[in-house]
């Protein structure tokens, strides 16, 4: 037995073997179709199996990682499975690592978006979707509790959050603009207050190790990994270049005002303003996709966040859906064509939020190899979190108004979804249940209802 335990701690004092590319394949592919929970999830599960099981890499060197990708607009998880991937196996390696992160949700959305516009009528679809609407409500509502918590750490940082509301609730000020005040803000509160705007990271100790890593804190950086101005100049080269290749494509196709090329551009503008997670992008993309193009309806966005809390990958893949129901409401092939034009807007939508991620990863990741430090939130970045939490907090009234007045405040109050959001609230906030089971609870429940109707109707 002692013979064993020793075996076990060297085992564990020597640094693992070299991952291969098609190794790291595989578990990028197999992470794609597991990783539920949202960011916060999808970090723990990375942080499980490559620092703590596998020791791919050290916990100082993911977490320096992590730093930069919370400073990044995007979703950070997924940007840091392409950095991770990119560390390892350069260029190739952070386009799988991040690819495989997004391409089952991809594949898994455009399947469900077509079920839902197909057959969303049907009395069980019809069901499922009643349920849980209250229960994304809910959703949205401990997102504002949760961010808000943990952000707002003085009065001066509650007033940036209050007056965000404001301006978007009753300014009906774009998404973007407040996002601009809020740097500047935050930038100058920074010179005059700094300890107001200085956040904890929150992420826990970079000491912590977990034995020899094959990336270890005091590993030399990778050829691959090194900085260059003509290394970083190339990279930019090639992104723009398929950026401005697809929009010059999709423009000279279907003209400037048609919807695919709308789609590149508008997503293109939501990526890099995805500040503070894909809660906080949302009311962008609402008011561009609901209220200026009128791509979908204000319900058919609750029922897309629906789907897309219950799929793998970013949470942000909700714009898998909005470009799929833009594509087949503007019939872009035809009326005989529906499923194409859908699967064509899913992916180009999808296409044009995350090549930024990329192009920030595969370039800016050498540069920041070289310091080997923890990166810090910088103080216009703690204000735009403010601000975040006010525009999450507005998101929550908009689906609360939808779901619990359908028919507007004129109509009838809807009890039985308000009950249903209190216990999906309840269930996440007093006994911490995941995301997943409350969604898959309020769901069946809703399809109980239905047949229950049916049944009583008779």
């Amino acid at each position: 037995m002692a013979d064993h335990d020793k075996q076990s701690v060297d085992t564990h004092l020597t640094r693992p073997d070299p991952v291969s590319f098609w190794e790291a394949f595989l578990f990028w592919l197999k992470l794609g179709f597991v990783s539920f929970g949202g960011p916060a999830g999808q970090i723990a599960i990375m942080h499980q199996e490559l620092v703590e099981k596998r020791r791919w890499l050290s916990n100082k060197r993911f977490l320096h990682a992590l730093n930069y990708c919370m400073l990044l607009p995007g979703p950070e998880a997924q940007q840091l499975a392409t950095y991770i991937g990119w560390l390892m196996h350069g260029s190739w390696g952070g386009i799988v690592a991040g690819g495989l992160f997004v391409l089952p949700s991809l594949l898994i959305l455009i399947g469900l978006s077509f079920i839902y516009m197909a057959y969303g009528h049907i009395t069980g679809i019809a069901g499922v979707l009643y349920g849980i609407k209250p229960a994304v409500t809910a959703i949205v509502i401990f997102a504002a509790y949760r961010i808000g918590s943990r952000a707002l750490k003085n009065w001066l940082l509650w007033s940036m959050a209050a007056l965000a509301f404001l301006a978007i609730f009753l300014l009906k000020m774009p998404f973007p603009l407040i996002v601009l005040i809020a740097a500047i803000l935050g930038a100058i509160g920074g010179k005059v207050a700094p300890q107001k705007f200085i956040i904890g990271g929150g992420h826990g100790s970079a000491q912590q190790s977990y034995g020899p890593a094959l990336i270890d804190d005091d590993t030399p950086t990778p050829a691959h990994a090194l900085f260059s101005w003509l290394g970083f100049s190339k990279l930019m080269l090639v992104g723009l270049s398929l950026w401005g290749g697809a929009i010059g494509f999709l423009c000279s196709r279907y003209g400037w005002e048609g919807a695919l090329t709308q789609m590149g551009w508008f997503f293109t503008k939501a990526a890099l303003l995805t500040f503070g997670g894909a809660y906080a992008v949302l009311p962008y993309v609402y008011q561009g996709a609901v209220e200026y193009f009128h791509w979908l309806t204000p319900r058919q966005m609750i029922d897309g966040l629906a789907l897309g809390e219950t799929t793998p990958g970013p949470l942000i893949m909700v714009v898998t859906f909005v470009g799929f129901v833009a594509g087949w409401a503007k019939e872009i092939f035809g009326p005989d064509h529906l499923l194409l034009a859908g699967s064509v807007g899913a992916t180009v939508v999808t296409y044009f939020t995350f090549l930024p991620s990329f192009l920030f990863i595969l370039a800016g990741g050498p540069f920041i190899e070289t310091t080997h430090g923890n990166l810090k939130f910088t103080a216009p970045l703690t204000g735009i979190t403010a601000a975040v939490v006010g525009v999450i907090l507005n998101l929550a009234l908009f689906f609360s108004w939808h779901v619990f007045w359908p028919q507007g405040f004129s109509g009838n109050f809807d009890v039985t979804s308000t009950v249903i959001s209190l216990c999906a609230f309840l269930a996440l906030t007093r006994y911490k249940v995941n995301v997943i089971p409350v969604i898959l609870a309020c769901g069946f429940t809703g399809l109980l209802l239905s047949f229950i109707k049916i049944w009583l109707n008779k």
